[in-house]
């Protein structure tokens, strides 16, 4: 939708919403801007008003996207654990509080928009359930646990007609911006090889078995945490932060980090869909996402551009330094490398401080006139402003959610062994490996659905 302009800008919305979702067109309808006492309910703004905000999961990094869109009305604060959302709370004594968001939306019909920043492997009901109502959604990343939640929530998106974003605030940033520019110029040549990577994770992975569950304190209401997910018994190794690495709740450095740093050669290098996937770990097992990981994807010719190798390295492991690197000049702790035919080039986390190496290449460098369209403020706030506009910021669901898909099918070929051919993205299966395509969908608990 709106991440820039220009034809570059329209040819990938348009290849992306076919390949991901089947469709012939790209765009999406707009809002009609209209007071809301004509309107009769939510999820229709005038630019003129403020949204009426809503945040589920705000204890932990739901606070500093609650803080982001301070000066709209947060109406209502929704969080299992009270204790640790204290602190929220207190900030905002007009919000009304709960522990069940499915009470919140039933009963608080003035919220025009929902954050939610839950453990993944809520996202997608949370999410689901709010784009149901009408209510524009800001979604933490990863979008959501499984592939096939995230095709669900695209396609929603589309139909329920609200502004949608996910937390992965680089894709606002300059950075990446300029990284598609710069590569879209031909300032590299054509890339056939590129390499992400973090020093994630930073929490417990690779452990053989869950921990022993108890009676959670009175301050968190543990089933609603546990959702549509397993109810294991309440344990300080799952809350309030190491759920990254188990399985059943999060989708360990990967899913934490890949969506960030996936983000500017997904974008840049137009991936698309990966024909094959291929992971090298150590410390993985059934419960819990590995100590580190090599993954390797394959993507096609696509959009003019060449196939791909690409590959991500997480738990400190490091793809092989560039010949161009100087020798006092070490690699980032979290990054991306561009191998093109005429130079490399490498950027940070969110696609921050890109440049060209050696430092000379970046010293003679014409850069290229600015072709995409700029975000003024936060990632929160641009999402905030294109509710009230009946538009889409940069990294709505029609985008977010293929991205999604990518970095999560790498989690799939960490817990498969072998490799992972032939992607079927239309019909979401991996051809002739039904064991690895059940993979690509969570069972929920009973009573709970998208």
């Amino acid at each position: 939708m709106k991440e820039g302009t220009g034809e570059d800008r329209k040819q990938r919305h348009s290849v992306s919403r076919r390949s991901f979702l089947g469709t012939a067109a790209a765009t999406a309808a707009a809002f009609s801007v209209v007071p809301r006492n004509v309107l009769g309910g939510s999820g229709n703004t005038p630019p003129s008003e403020k949204l009426n905000i809503a945040g589920v999961g705000v204890g932990g990094m739901g606070k500093n996207n609650v803080n982001a869109v301070s000066s709209q009305n947060i109406v209502a604060l929704c969080d299992v654990d009270t204790k640790h959302a204290a602190g929220v709370f207190k900030k905002y004594p007009k919000a009304k509080v709960w522990q069940d968001y499915r009470k919140m939306l039933d009963k608080q019909k003035e919220i025009d928009a929902v954050i939610c920043a839950t453990p993944d492997h809520s996202h997608a009901v949370i999410t689901m359930d709010a784009m149901k109502r009408g209510k524009h959604v800001y979604t933490q990343k990863p979008l959501t646990h499984s592939v096939w939640e995230a095709r669900q929530l695209a396609k929603a998106a589309e139909k329920y007609d609200v502004a949608t974003q996910m937390g992965n605030q680089g894709h606002s940033g300059e950075g990446v911006r300029l990284v598609c520019e710069w590569i879209w110029n031909g300032a590299i040549g054509e890339v056939r090889r590129a390499y992400s990577w973090t020093n994630r994770p930073i929490w417990p992975q690779g452990q053989n078995k869950l921990p022993k569950g108890k009676k959670a304190p009175d301050h968190i209401a543990w089933d609603l945490w546990c959702g549509p997910g397993p109810n294991h018994g309440y344990s300080g190794e799952y809350h309030p932060f190491s759920w990254r690495g188990w399985w059943d709740y999060g989708c360990g450095a990967l899913g934490d980090m890949g969506c960030h740093i996936m983000d500017p050669p997904f974008w840049a290098l137009k991936m698309g869909h990966p024909e094959s996937v291929e992971g090298t770990t150590t410390g993985t097992s059934d419960v819990a996402a590995p100590n580190a990981s090599i993954i390797h994807y394959h993507f096609p010719a696509r959009e003019g551009m060449p196939p791909l190798e690409f590959s991500w390295y997480d738990g400190g492991l490091k793809p092989p330094r560039p010949p161009e690197l100087p020798d006092d000049q070490k690699l980032p702790s979290n990054g991306t490398l561009f191998m093109g035919e005429k130079g490399t080039l490498i950027c940070g986390t969110y696609g921050g401080g890109p440049h060209l190496i050696p430092a000379s290449k970046m010293a003679d460098f014409d850069r290229p006139e600015k072709t995409l369209e700029r975000v003024n403020t936060s990632h929160e706030m641009a999402w905030v402003e294109a509710a009230k506009k009946g538009e889409q910021p940069s990294s709505n669901f029609s985008y977010s959610g293929p991205l999604t898909e990518v970095v999560l099918l790498g989690n799939l070929a960490c817990r498969m062994p072998g490799k992972l051919h032939h992607w079927d993205a239309e019909n979401m299966k991996i051809k002739g490996d039904p064991k690895a395509t059940s993979l690509l969908r969570d069972d929920y608990r009973d009573g709970w659905s998208l």
